[in-house]
């Protein structure tokens, strides 16, 4: 495992070939590992979110200036997922550059998408870190752009059958809708629904019927959950 390879993929050469190093590193390796002198990838991960979402939602914004704050939420919904990000992740090949405990390895760590889709945050992190914002956003674009332009917005997907896709996908789970309250006459009834995953709630709209509350709910929901 030569991460020289790696970077030749990437196109890009850290200064520090330790932060790439933890950008792969699973926290199961740790536990064989005790000496091991870097952390797990998991702080990286959460800084290469934080940065990946940064940079789509500008993306969006400069490339499509007619989209709502709807349609931009479920464009970047349907770019920032389990299902892409570990797509690209398997294009670099980062599945064969993990350091993985044995047992991880065994049961599949290599190909399984959560952890596909965590490492290629974390590479992000990385990236940001050793070569800077400027550097990160041109990795980005590189990458995410394409995918961005195939985008059609007749053919995204309404708030609750996206939050239904991503809830079923990262979860596990998927989410139903009670009537929280139903105010005025019957002509003029105003009703709030909550969204549910579980006993959580994760979301509450407003209609004057309880399809527009639910998704309504399902929105605020989405906007919460992809942040």
């Amino acid at each position: 495992m030569n991460l020289s390879d790696l970077e030749k993929k990437l196109e890009i050469s850290f200064k520090n070939k330790n932060l790439l190093r933890e950008a792969l590193t699973h926290r199961s390796y740790l536990n064989e590992h005790p000496d091991f002198s870097l952390s797990s990838n998991e702080r990286l991960e959460f800084l290469g979110d934080a940065i990946l979402e940064f940079l789509i939602s500008r993306l969006l914004f400069e490339q499509f200036p007619s989209f709502s704050e709807g349609i931009l939420t479920a464009c970047r919904s349907k770019i920032v997922r389990t299902k892409t990000l570990s797509s690209l992740a398997k294009d670099f090949s980062l599945g064969e550059f993990l350091f993985l405990s044995k047992g991880e390895e065994e049961g599949g760590g290599r190909v399984n998408l959560g952890l596909l889709e965590n490492a290629f945050e974390a590479l992000l992190g990385a990236i940001f870190l050793d070569q800077g914002m400027e550097k990160a956003d041109q990795f980005v674009k590189k990458h995410f752009l394409p995918l961005l332009r195939e985008i059609k917005p007749s053919e995204l997907k309404d708030a609750k059958s996206l939050l239904q896709e991503l809830a079923q996908e990262k979860e596990k789970i998927t989410p139903t809708y009670k009537v929280i309250s139903g105010i005025g006459p019957d002509h003029a009834k105003i009703f709030t629904v909550g969204v549910f995953l579980g006993k959580k709630k994760i979301g509450e709209g407003k209609g004057v019927s309880k399809q527009e509350a639910e998704e309504e709910a399902a929105q605020k929901a989405l906007d919460r959950y992809v942040s």
